[in-house]
């Protein structure tokens, strides 16, 4: 019986010791990120489809989102760019193995990749005094829904890594307000796969 209770014991602090491993792996992992992860192929934001690339190197970030109304872009609505640092805070208590962490956005830019009069109201461009094909800085005016980056200096996001590699986001909301902890997300967005 007493070899019963150690041999149980022994098993459960193996599984605590490989648990906490884990974890402190994964987050380590998620602060030391590197190279660029990619969505495989854009997918569908209700009736448009987009696209993200994202770099890191040595805790910065960078973000190239583009948009588009069909499946291939080809019909391409704009691209958003931003960089800055980021930092990986605690465990979600909303979502399973994913960390609570902030995007900071040193810069905005965007560029308006259609001609199309009606979409640049309907995306709230008319007032950007932007250019068909030229990146603007939006860092100081904001755009849009993006706001300055004085308003707006990060992102309060999730960030997961699964054990193929794979990274997910937090869902962005409709009004695309992640600026404050309680706007964070609280599901994920198909992962992103390194390239």
């Amino acid at each position: 019986m007493k070899k019963l209770f150690l041999a149980a014991g022994l098993m459960v602090a193996i599984v605590l010791a490989f648990s906490f491993t884990k974890t402190s792996d994964n987050k380590a992992a998620l602060e030391k990120l590197s190279g660029t992860y990619a969505d495989p192929a854009p997918y569908n934001y209700g009736k448009a489809w987009g696209k993200r690339v994202f770099t890191f190197d040595k805790g910065k970030w960078t973000l190239l989102f583009t948009l588009g109304l069909d499946p291939e872009l080809k019909m391409q609505v704009f691209t958003f760019r931003t960089a800055g640092t980021y930092k990986v805070l605690d465990k979600s208590k909303a979502v399973d193995n994913t960390y609570n962490a902030v995007f900071y956005e040193d810069k905005k830019w965007v560029t308006l990749k259609t001609d199309d009069a009606n979409l640049i109201q309907a995306f709230g461009f008319a007032a950007c005094n932007l250019t068909k094909d030229v990146e603007k800085d939006i860092s100081i005016t904001g755009c849009s829904a993006w706001q300055s980056v004085g308003d707006c200096p990060g992102d309060y996001d999730l960030l997961s890594l699964d054990k193929d590699g794979k990274l997910y986001f937090g869902e962005r909301p409709a009004d695309n307000n992640m600026c404050s902890p309680e706007k964070r997300p609280t599901k994920l967005t198909p992962a992103v796969v390194k390239k």
